[in-house]
Protein backbone atom coordinates (compact mmCIF):
# COMPACT_ATOMS: atom_id res chain seq x y z
CA UNK A 1 0.00 0.00 0.00
CA UNK A 2 1.21 3.35 -0.74
CA UNK A 3 0.31 6.29 0.80
CA UNK A 4 1.19 10.32 0.21
CA UNK A 5 2.94 11.76 3.18
CA UNK A 6 4.96 14.47 5.42
CA UNK A 7 8.15 12.97 6.90
CA UNK A 8 6.69 13.05 9.79
CA UNK A 9 3.10 11.58 8.85
CA UNK A 10 5.42 8.85 7.27
CA UNK A 11 7.70 8.86 10.39
CA UNK A 12 4.58 8.46 12.72
CA UNK A 13 3.27 5.58 10.62
CA UNK A 14 6.17 3.33 10.99
CA UNK A 15 6.01 3.61 15.07
CA UNK A 16 2.36 2.61 14.79
CA UNK A 17 3.59 -0.16 12.54
CA UNK A 18 6.15 -0.87 14.91
CA UNK A 19 3.91 -2.06 17.53
CA UNK A 20 4.08 1.00 19.83
CA UNK A 21 2.02 1.24 22.73
CA UNK A 22 2.18 4.76 23.67
CA UNK A 23 3.88 8.41 21.97
CA UNK A 24 4.53 11.34 24.40
CA UNK A 25 5.42 15.13 23.50
CA UNK A 26 4.50 18.17 23.81
CA UNK A 27 4.01 20.36 20.32
CA UNK A 28 6.86 22.24 18.81
CA UNK A 29 7.61 23.30 15.40
CA UNK A 30 8.43 20.98 13.29
CA UNK A 31 7.90 18.34 15.12
CA UNK A 32 4.30 18.79 15.99
CA UNK A 33 2.80 16.41 13.23
CA UNK A 34 3.92 13.54 14.46
CA UNK A 35 1.57 13.24 17.86
CA UNK A 36 -1.00 14.72 15.61
CA UNK A 37 -0.93 11.84 12.99
CA UNK A 38 -1.07 9.24 15.46
CA UNK A 39 -3.87 11.05 17.41
CA UNK A 40 -6.04 11.07 14.24
CA UNK A 41 -5.22 7.92 13.40
CA UNK A 42 -8.01 4.98 13.61
CA UNK A 43 -5.63 2.53 13.97
CA UNK A 44 -4.03 4.01 16.76
CA UNK A 45 -7.52 4.44 18.36
CA UNK A 46 -8.05 0.56 17.95
CA UNK A 47 -5.16 -0.33 19.48
CA UNK A 48 -5.54 1.75 22.04
CA UNK A 49 -2.04 3.85 21.65
CA UNK A 50 -1.61 6.63 24.42
CA UNK A 51 -1.68 9.58 22.38
CA UNK A 52 -2.41 12.70 24.62
CA UNK A 53 -0.19 15.98 25.07
CA UNK A 54 2.33 16.10 28.05
CA UNK A 55 2.88 19.17 30.22
CA UNK A 56 6.20 19.38 29.05
CA UNK A 57 9.48 17.39 26.98
CA UNK A 58 10.53 16.42 30.07
CA UNK A 59 7.54 14.97 31.66
CA UNK A 60 6.93 13.45 27.78
CA UNK A 61 10.17 11.42 28.10
CA UNK A 62 9.65 10.23 31.86
CA UNK A 63 6.81 8.66 30.91
CA UNK A 64 7.97 6.96 27.70
CA UNK A 65 10.22 5.80 29.68
CA UNK A 66 7.68 4.34 32.46
CA UNK A 67 6.15 2.36 29.36
CA UNK A 68 9.27 0.91 28.52
CA UNK A 69 9.98 0.03 31.92
CA UNK A 70 6.64 -1.80 31.58
CA UNK A 71 8.12 -3.96 28.13
CA UNK A 72 6.20 -2.08 26.18
CA UNK A 73 7.36 0.19 23.30
CA UNK A 74 6.91 4.28 23.45
CA UNK A 75 7.84 7.07 21.92
CA UNK A 76 9.09 10.43 22.51
CA UNK A 77 8.94 13.13 20.19
CA UNK A 78 9.63 17.21 20.75
CA UNK A 79 11.74 19.95 18.88
CA UNK A 80 15.86 20.69 19.52
CA UNK A 81 15.07 23.30 21.78
CA UNK A 82 12.79 21.18 23.41
CA UNK A 83 15.46 18.30 23.97
CA UNK A 84 17.40 20.75 26.26
CA UNK A 85 14.46 20.63 28.69
CA UNK A 86 14.50 16.66 28.63
CA UNK A 87 18.17 16.87 28.97
CA UNK A 88 18.05 15.71 32.60
CA UNK A 89 16.23 12.03 31.85
CA UNK A 90 17.52 11.91 28.23
CA UNK A 91 21.42 11.92 29.92
CA UNK A 92 20.55 8.98 32.63
CA UNK A 93 17.92 7.34 30.71
CA UNK A 94 21.47 5.80 28.33
CA UNK A 95 23.07 5.00 31.57
CA UNK A 96 19.80 3.31 33.02
CA UNK A 97 18.86 1.57 29.54
CA UNK A 98 15.37 0.28 28.35
CA UNK A 99 13.09 -2.58 28.64
CA UNK A 100 10.38 -2.33 26.03
CA UNK A 101 12.06 -0.49 22.74
CA UNK A 102 12.08 3.35 23.32
CA UNK A 103 12.75 5.90 20.68
CA UNK A 104 13.64 9.55 21.20
CA UNK A 105 12.44 11.46 18.05
CA UNK A 106 14.18 15.03 17.61
CA UNK A 107 12.86 17.70 14.75
CA UNK A 108 15.70 20.15 14.17
CA UNK A 109 16.01 23.48 12.87
CA UNK A 110 18.32 24.97 10.64
CA UNK A 111 18.20 28.26 9.44
CA UNK A 112 15.28 28.95 12.13
CA UNK A 113 12.39 28.96 10.64
CA UNK A 114 10.28 29.14 13.99
CA UNK A 115 12.83 28.49 17.00
CA UNK A 116 15.55 30.55 19.00
CA UNK A 117 18.63 28.86 17.77
CA UNK A 118 19.57 25.83 15.12
CA UNK A 119 21.56 23.94 17.44
CA UNK A 120 22.35 20.25 16.12
CA UNK A 121 20.55 17.23 18.20
CA UNK A 122 23.31 14.58 16.91
CA UNK A 123 25.65 16.09 19.70
CA UNK A 124 23.46 15.20 22.33
CA UNK A 125 23.23 11.87 21.50
CA UNK A 126 26.95 11.57 20.88
CA UNK A 127 27.02 12.74 24.92
CA UNK A 128 24.76 10.01 25.66
CA UNK A 129 26.56 7.49 23.68
CA UNK A 130 23.26 6.21 22.50
CA UNK A 131 22.91 5.27 18.13
CA UNK A 132 21.54 8.18 16.11
CA UNK A 133 19.51 7.25 12.88
CA UNK A 134 19.09 10.13 10.72
CA UNK A 135 16.60 9.45 7.54
CA UNK A 136 17.11 11.01 4.19
CA UNK A 137 13.57 10.85 2.83
CA UNK A 138 10.58 10.01 3.46
CA UNK A 139 10.46 6.60 3.00
CA UNK A 140 13.50 6.12 4.97
CA UNK A 141 11.67 7.72 7.77
CA UNK A 142 9.40 5.15 7.75
CA UNK A 143 11.29 2.32 7.43
CA UNK A 144 14.19 3.52 9.99
CA UNK A 145 11.19 3.85 12.68
CA UNK A 146 10.43 0.62 12.58
CA UNK A 147 14.23 -0.63 12.40
CA UNK A 148 14.80 1.72 15.32
CA UNK A 149 13.04 -0.06 17.59
CA UNK A 150 14.12 -3.23 17.06
CA UNK A 151 17.77 -2.06 17.31
CA UNK A 152 16.53 -0.40 20.60
CA UNK A 153 15.77 -3.72 21.98
CA UNK A 154 18.50 -5.26 21.05
CA UNK A 155 21.09 -2.77 22.13
CA UNK A 156 18.95 -2.12 25.08
CA UNK A 157 19.47 1.50 24.94
CA UNK A 158 16.96 4.31 23.93
CA UNK A 159 17.57 5.37 20.23
CA UNK A 160 17.55 8.97 18.86
CA UNK A 161 16.19 9.83 15.38
CA UNK A 162 17.44 13.01 14.14
CA UNK A 163 14.72 15.12 11.64
CA UNK A 164 15.21 18.41 10.14
CA UNK A 165 12.66 21.12 9.09
CA UNK A 166 12.64 20.38 5.32
CA UNK A 167 12.34 16.48 5.87
CA UNK A 168 9.89 17.24 8.67
CA UNK A 169 7.63 18.98 6.21
CA UNK A 170 7.87 17.67 2.83
CA UNK A 171 5.68 15.07 1.19
CA UNK A 172 6.33 11.83 -0.70
CA UNK A 173 4.98 9.43 -1.63
CA UNK A 174 5.25 5.86 0.90
CA UNK A 175 5.57 2.11 0.52
CA UNK A 176 3.94 1.29 3.99
CA UNK A 177 4.83 -2.19 4.99
CA UNK A 178 2.83 -4.52 7.52
CA UNK A 179 2.79 -4.22 11.28
CA UNK A 180 3.64 -5.94 14.35
CA UNK A 181 1.43 -6.72 17.33
CA UNK A 182 2.38 -4.56 20.37
CA UNK A 183 4.85 -6.10 23.27
CA UNK A 184 2.76 -7.70 26.53
CA UNK A 185 4.26 -5.97 29.51
CA UNK A 186 7.22 -7.34 30.83
CA UNK A 187 8.93 -5.81 34.00
CA UNK A 188 12.82 -5.82 33.84
CA UNK A 189 14.92 -9.00 34.35
CA UNK A 190 17.46 -6.96 36.35
CA UNK A 191 15.46 -5.33 39.76
CA UNK A 192 18.45 -2.71 40.27
CA UNK A 193 18.39 -1.60 36.33
CA UNK A 194 16.22 1.60 36.97
CA UNK A 195 17.78 1.93 40.46
CA UNK A 196 20.38 4.91 39.74
CA UNK A 197 21.56 5.14 43.16
CA UNK A 198 25.88 5.40 42.49
CA UNK A 199 26.65 2.08 43.65
CA UNK A 200 23.71 0.66 40.68
CA UNK A 201 24.48 3.77 38.68
CA UNK A 202 28.49 2.78 38.52
CA UNK A 203 27.94 -0.43 36.88
CA UNK A 204 25.31 0.63 34.28
CA UNK A 205 27.36 2.98 32.87
CA UNK A 206 30.48 1.03 32.66
CA UNK A 207 28.16 -1.14 30.90
CA UNK A 208 27.35 1.50 28.40
CA UNK A 209 30.62 2.06 27.85
CA UNK A 210 31.61 -1.82 27.47
CA UNK A 211 28.77 -1.79 24.61
CA UNK A 212 29.93 0.95 22.80
CA UNK A 213 31.91 -1.32 20.20
CA UNK A 214 28.64 -2.94 19.62
CA UNK A 215 26.95 0.21 18.49
CA UNK A 216 29.63 1.22 15.96
CA UNK A 217 29.52 -2.72 14.57
CA UNK A 218 25.78 -1.54 14.22
CA UNK A 219 26.63 1.44 12.37
CA UNK A 220 29.62 0.01 10.16
CA UNK A 221 26.94 -3.01 9.21
CA UNK A 222 23.62 -0.70 8.88
CA UNK A 223 21.86 -0.78 5.69
CA UNK A 224 21.25 2.41 6.14
CA UNK A 225 24.81 3.85 6.12
CA UNK A 226 25.45 3.11 2.05
CA UNK A 227 29.04 3.34 0.16
CA UNK A 228 28.80 4.37 -3.96
CA UNK A 229 31.31 4.10 -6.14
CA UNK A 230 32.58 6.53 -8.42
CA UNK A 231 35.41 7.09 -11.01
CA UNK A 232 36.45 10.29 -9.94
CA UNK A 233 38.77 9.74 -7.16
CA UNK A 234 39.55 13.46 -6.80
CA UNK A 235 37.04 14.34 -4.52
CA UNK A 236 34.96 11.52 -2.59
CA UNK A 237 31.54 13.22 -0.72
CA UNK A 238 30.26 12.36 2.81
CA UNK A 239 26.46 12.88 2.92
CA UNK A 240 24.43 13.08 6.29
CA UNK A 241 20.70 12.16 5.61
CA UNK A 242 18.71 14.80 4.18
CA UNK A 243 22.16 16.12 2.35
CA UNK A 244 22.27 13.16 0.77
CA UNK A 245 18.64 13.93 -1.47
CA UNK A 246 20.01 17.50 -1.84
CA UNK A 247 23.59 16.12 -3.58
CA UNK A 248 21.89 13.28 -6.20
CA UNK A 249 19.30 16.50 -7.14
CA UNK A 250 22.68 17.94 -9.39
CA UNK A 251 23.05 14.48 -11.12
CA UNK A 252 19.68 14.48 -13.44
CA UNK A 253 20.58 11.01 -13.90
CA UNK A 254 21.64 9.84 -10.40
CA UNK A 255 25.27 9.27 -11.88
CA UNK A 256 27.41 11.28 -8.99
CA UNK A 257 31.30 10.70 -10.73
CA UNK A 258 32.27 11.04 -7.33
CA UNK A 259 32.69 8.06 -4.67
CA UNK A 260 29.60 8.47 -1.94
CA UNK A 261 29.54 8.03 1.54
CA UNK A 262 25.56 8.28 2.64
CA UNK A 263 25.25 8.39 6.63
CA UNK A 264 22.33 7.53 8.03
CA UNK A 265 23.40 5.61 11.30
CA UNK A 266 26.19 7.02 13.95
CA UNK A 267 28.58 6.28 15.57
CA UNK A 268 30.50 6.84 12.43
CA UNK A 269 31.34 4.03 10.37
CA UNK A 270 35.01 4.36 11.03
CA UNK A 271 35.81 2.12 8.28
CA UNK A 272 33.94 2.99 5.59
CA UNK A 273 35.41 6.89 6.04
CA UNK A 274 38.39 5.73 6.11
CA UNK A 275 38.59 3.78 2.87
CA UNK A 276 37.07 6.81 1.12
CA UNK A 277 39.78 8.63 2.53
CA UNK A 278 42.63 6.31 1.24
CA UNK A 279 41.29 6.43 -2.02
CA UNK A 280 40.44 10.05 -2.37
CA UNK A 281 42.53 13.10 -2.72
CA UNK A 282 39.81 15.64 -0.72
CA UNK A 283 36.75 14.47 0.86
CA UNK A 284 33.70 16.97 1.17
CA UNK A 285 30.99 16.33 3.79
CA UNK A 286 27.83 17.52 3.61
CA UNK A 287 25.23 17.96 6.86
CA UNK A 288 22.37 19.96 7.57
CA UNK A 289 23.14 21.43 10.98
CA UNK A 290 26.58 21.95 12.68
CA UNK A 291 30.21 20.42 11.27
CA UNK A 292 29.14 17.24 13.57
CA UNK A 293 30.89 14.94 11.02
CA UNK A 294 33.61 16.90 10.03
CA UNK A 295 34.73 17.77 13.55
CA UNK A 296 34.91 13.92 14.45
CA UNK A 297 36.42 12.79 11.48
CA UNK A 298 39.26 15.97 12.05
CA UNK A 299 39.60 13.49 15.61
CA UNK A 300 40.61 10.51 14.66
CA UNK A 301 42.08 11.07 11.08
CA UNK A 302 45.19 12.91 10.68
CA UNK A 303 44.64 16.65 10.54
CA UNK A 304 46.42 17.41 7.53
CA UNK A 305 43.75 15.21 5.81
CA UNK A 306 42.53 17.37 2.91
CA UNK A 307 38.91 18.15 4.38
CA UNK A 308 36.37 20.55 3.05
CA UNK A 309 32.58 21.66 4.16
CA UNK A 310 31.22 24.17 6.92
CA UNK A 311 34.18 24.83 8.80
CA UNK A 312 36.47 25.51 5.59
CA UNK A 313 34.08 28.19 3.98
CA UNK A 314 33.38 25.44 1.16
CA UNK A 315 29.79 25.10 2.68
CA UNK A 316 27.66 27.94 4.14
CA UNK A 317 28.49 27.63 8.31
CA UNK A 318 25.16 28.51 9.47
CA UNK A 319 22.03 28.11 7.97
CA UNK A 320 20.05 24.97 6.40
CA UNK A 321 21.52 23.00 2.68
CA UNK A 322 19.77 23.01 -1.03
CA UNK A 323 21.44 22.00 -3.89
CA UNK A 324 22.02 25.21 -4.80
CA UNK A 325 24.32 25.45 -1.93
CA UNK A 326 25.86 22.01 -2.44
CA UNK A 327 26.36 22.78 -6.32
CA UNK A 328 28.58 25.24 -5.86
CA UNK A 329 30.75 22.96 -3.10
CA UNK A 330 30.73 20.67 -5.67
CA UNK A 331 32.55 23.34 -8.10
CA UNK A 332 29.50 23.77 -10.47
CA UNK A 333 28.04 27.19 -11.56
CA UNK A 334 25.21 28.14 -9.51
CA UNK A 335 22.40 30.23 -11.93
CA UNK A 336 20.90 32.94 -9.80
CA UNK A 337 17.17 33.31 -10.23
CA UNK A 338 15.05 36.82 -11.41
CA UNK A 339 14.83 38.43 -8.18
CA UNK A 340 11.54 37.32 -6.31
CA UNK A 341 8.21 39.38 -7.07
CA UNK A 342 7.26 41.47 -3.92
CA UNK A 343 3.97 39.15 -3.46
CA UNK A 344 6.16 36.38 -1.94
CA UNK A 345 9.06 38.19 -0.77
CA UNK A 346 9.73 37.79 3.47
CA UNK A 347 7.19 39.30 5.29
CA UNK A 348 7.52 39.11 9.25
CA UNK A 349 4.79 37.04 11.30
CA UNK A 350 2.09 39.48 13.09
CA UNK A 351 -0.67 38.14 15.76
CA UNK A 352 -4.04 37.50 13.92
CA UNK A 353 -6.56 40.22 13.79
CA UNK A 354 -8.94 40.14 17.13
CA UNK A 355 -6.22 38.34 19.00
CA UNK A 356 -6.12 38.72 22.67
CA UNK A 357 -2.45 39.23 23.05
CA UNK A 358 -3.20 42.82 20.78
CA UNK A 359 -5.35 44.38 23.71
CA UNK A 360 -2.94 43.18 26.45
CA UNK A 361 0.08 45.07 24.70
CA UNK A 362 -1.87 47.76 24.18
CA UNK A 363 -1.98 48.07 28.16
CA UNK A 364 0.85 47.50 28.79
CA UNK A 365 2.27 49.80 26.43
CA UNK A 366 0.52 52.25 28.11
CA UNK A 367 2.13 51.94 31.27
CA UNK A 368 5.59 51.80 29.69
CA UNK A 369 4.86 55.33 28.90
CA UNK A 370 4.26 56.45 32.45
CA UNK A 371 7.82 54.82 33.79
CA UNK A 372 11.12 54.76 31.78
CA UNK A 373 12.29 51.74 33.90
CA UNK A 374 9.59 49.45 33.04
CA UNK A 375 11.17 46.17 32.06
CA UNK A 376 8.91 43.21 30.08
CA UNK A 377 10.05 39.80 30.46
CA UNK A 378 8.79 37.38 27.50
CA UNK A 379 8.34 33.76 26.68
CA UNK A 380 7.75 31.38 24.50
CA UNK A 381 4.16 31.53 22.42
CA UNK A 382 2.34 33.59 20.24
CA UNK A 383 2.74 36.85 21.88
CA UNK A 384 6.64 36.13 21.12
CA UNK A 385 5.86 38.70 18.55
CA UNK A 386 5.18 41.50 20.78
CA UNK A 387 9.46 42.33 20.23
CA UNK A 388 8.06 43.72 16.95
CA UNK A 389 6.29 46.75 15.49
CA UNK A 390 3.68 47.69 16.43
CA UNK A 391 4.08 46.88 19.58
CA UNK A 392 7.50 46.81 20.88
CA UNK A 393 6.19 45.80 24.08
CA UNK A 394 8.89 42.93 25.17
CA UNK A 395 12.44 42.99 26.28
CA UNK A 396 14.05 39.85 26.67
CA UNK A 397 13.04 36.26 24.48
CA UNK A 398 15.09 33.51 25.54
CA UNK A 399 13.68 30.13 26.22
CA UNK A 400 10.35 28.58 27.82
CA UNK A 401 9.73 29.64 31.18
CA UNK A 402 12.34 32.05 31.16
CA UNK A 403 9.83 35.34 31.69
CA UNK A 404 9.31 34.84 35.19
CA UNK A 405 12.44 33.73 36.31
CA UNK A 406 14.40 36.62 34.46
CA UNK A 407 12.07 39.15 35.82
CA UNK A 408 12.45 37.30 39.29
CA UNK A 409 16.74 38.15 38.92
CA UNK A 410 16.02 41.76 37.42
CA UNK A 411 14.09 42.71 40.62
CA UNK A 412 16.33 40.84 42.85
CA UNK A 413 18.95 43.20 41.10
CA UNK A 414 16.85 46.68 41.76
CA UNK A 415 14.60 46.64 38.60
CA UNK A 416 11.07 47.84 38.98
CA UNK A 417 8.58 47.08 37.25
CA UNK A 418 9.87 43.84 36.37
CA UNK A 419 6.51 42.33 34.34
CA UNK A 420 6.99 38.62 33.05
CA UNK A 421 4.63 37.83 30.36
CA UNK A 422 4.12 33.93 29.42
CA UNK A 423 1.48 32.18 27.92
CA UNK A 424 -1.17 29.56 29.51
CA UNK A 425 0.41 26.46 28.01
CA UNK A 426 4.37 27.82 28.42
CA UNK A 427 3.11 28.47 32.53
CA UNK A 428 2.34 24.65 32.82
CA UNK A 429 5.65 23.71 31.09
CA UNK A 430 8.09 25.43 33.04
CA UNK A 431 7.30 28.63 34.66
CA UNK A 432 5.47 27.04 37.57
CA UNK A 433 8.83 26.63 39.44
CA UNK A 434 9.88 30.34 38.58
CA UNK A 435 6.99 30.94 40.22
CA UNK A 436 7.17 28.71 43.01
CA UNK A 437 10.82 30.71 43.74
CA UNK A 438 9.03 34.35 43.44
CA UNK A 439 6.72 33.31 45.78
CA UNK A 440 9.39 31.88 48.48
CA UNK A 441 10.86 35.26 48.45
CA UNK A 442 7.60 37.41 47.50
CA UNK A 443 9.77 38.91 45.14
CA UNK A 444 8.42 42.50 43.94
CA UNK A 445 7.36 41.14 40.08
CA UNK A 446 3.60 40.98 37.72
CA UNK A 447 2.99 37.88 36.09
CA UNK A 448 0.60 38.33 33.12
CA UNK A 449 -0.28 35.08 31.88
CA UNK A 450 -2.12 35.16 28.56
CA UNK A 451 -4.11 32.74 28.76
CA UNK A 452 -5.73 31.84 25.31
CA UNK A 453 -7.18 28.30 26.46
CA UNK A 454 -4.76 26.44 23.58
CA UNK A 455 -1.39 26.03 22.58
CA UNK A 456 -1.85 28.40 19.78
CA UNK A 457 1.58 28.84 18.04
CA UNK A 458 1.67 25.05 17.42
CA UNK A 459 -1.76 24.32 16.08
CA UNK A 460 -3.87 25.31 18.91
CA UNK A 461 -3.93 22.05 20.63
CA UNK A 462 -5.35 21.67 24.52
CA UNK A 463 -3.19 23.51 26.77
CA UNK A 464 -2.69 21.52 30.04
CA UNK A 465 -3.20 24.95 31.77
CA UNK A 466 -7.19 25.21 30.96
CA UNK A 467 -9.49 25.19 33.68
CA UNK A 468 -6.74 25.33 36.41
CA UNK A 469 -4.67 28.16 36.51
CA UNK A 470 -6.14 29.90 39.51
CA UNK A 471 -5.96 27.00 41.39
CA UNK A 472 -2.35 26.19 40.45
CA UNK A 473 -1.39 29.78 41.71
CA UNK A 474 -3.51 29.27 44.53
CA UNK A 475 -1.48 26.32 45.43
CA UNK A 476 1.57 28.01 45.01
CA UNK A 477 0.92 30.37 47.32
CA UNK A 478 -0.02 33.65 45.48
CA UNK A 479 -1.98 35.57 48.10
CA UNK A 480 -5.90 35.56 46.14
CA UNK A 481 -6.05 39.92 46.91
CA UNK A 482 -3.13 39.48 43.87
CA UNK A 483 -4.71 37.31 41.78
CA UNK A 484 -5.92 38.97 39.23
CA UNK A 485 -8.26 37.99 36.48
CA UNK A 486 -9.23 40.60 33.05
CA UNK A 487 -10.46 40.30 30.22
CA UNK A 488 -8.26 41.51 27.56
CA UNK A 489 -10.96 43.76 24.88
CA UNK A 490 -10.09 47.05 23.99
CA UNK A 491 -13.33 48.36 25.30
CA UNK A 492 -11.57 46.91 28.48
CA UNK A 493 -8.42 48.77 28.29
CA UNK A 494 -8.76 51.90 30.62
CA UNK A 495 -10.18 49.20 33.31
CA UNK A 496 -7.45 46.59 32.85
CA UNK A 497 -4.59 49.54 32.53
CA UNK A 498 -5.78 50.58 36.17
CA UNK A 499 -5.90 47.09 37.51
CA UNK A 500 -2.42 46.39 36.38
CA UNK A 501 -0.74 49.35 37.59
CA UNK A 502 -2.37 48.89 40.65
CA UNK A 503 -0.48 45.22 40.32
CA UNK A 504 2.54 46.52 39.53
CA UNK A 505 3.06 48.82 42.55
CA UNK A 506 2.98 46.33 44.83
CA UNK A 507 5.89 44.88 46.54
CA UNK A 508 5.34 41.04 46.29
CA UNK A 509 4.21 39.23 43.79
CA UNK A 510 1.05 39.46 41.82
CA UNK A 511 -0.21 37.47 38.74
CA UNK A 512 -2.87 38.37 36.29
CA UNK A 513 -4.57 36.35 34.40
CA UNK A 514 -5.50 37.75 31.09
CA UNK A 515 -7.85 35.51 29.48
CA UNK A 516 -9.60 35.34 26.28
CA UNK A 517 -9.42 32.36 23.61
CA UNK A 518 -7.24 31.68 20.82
CA UNK A 519 -9.36 33.56 17.92
CA UNK A 520 -8.76 31.20 15.68
CA UNK A 521 -10.57 28.19 17.95
CA UNK A 522 -13.49 26.30 16.25
CA UNK A 523 -16.93 27.51 17.44
CA UNK A 524 -17.46 23.53 18.84
CA UNK A 525 -13.86 24.58 21.01
CA UNK A 526 -15.06 27.58 22.47
CA UNK A 527 -18.47 26.22 23.47
CA UNK A 528 -16.75 23.57 25.22
CA UNK A 529 -14.91 26.03 26.83
CA UNK A 530 -17.92 28.03 28.47
CA UNK A 531 -17.96 24.04 30.57
CA UNK A 532 -14.49 24.72 32.13
CA UNK A 533 -14.19 26.36 35.51
CA UNK A 534 -12.25 29.86 35.26
CA UNK A 535 -12.74 30.49 31.44
CA UNK A 536 -14.05 33.31 30.53
CA UNK A 537 -15.75 34.47 26.86
CA UNK A 538 -16.61 38.14 27.50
Amino acid sequence: MKKLLLGNEALAQGAIDAGISGVYAYPGTPSTEITEYIQRSKTAKELNIHSQWSVNEKTAMEAALGMSYAGKRAMTVMKHVGLNVAADVFMNMSVSGINGGLVVVVADDPSMHSSQNEQDSRYYGRFAMIPILEPSNQQECYEITKYAFDLSEKMGLPIMIRLVTRLSHSRAGIEIGSRIAQNKIHLPKSPTQFQLIPMHARGRYQHLVNIQADNRESSENSSFNKSFEGKNTSMGIIAAGIAYNYLMENFEDGACPYPILKISQYPLPKTRIKKMFDNCEKILVLEDGYPFIEEIISDFLSENRNVIGRLSGHVNRVGELDPDSIKKALGFEVEISESIPKIVSGRPPELCVGCAHRDLFDAINVLGKETSSQQVFGDIGCYALGVLDPFASINTLIDMGASITMAKGAADAGIHPAIAIIGDSTFTHSGMTGLLDAVIENTPITVVISDNSAIAMTGAQDSAASGRIIDICKGIGVEEEHLIVITPLHKNLQKNIDLIRKEINYQGVSVIIAQRPCVQLPKEKKELLRKVKNVSLN
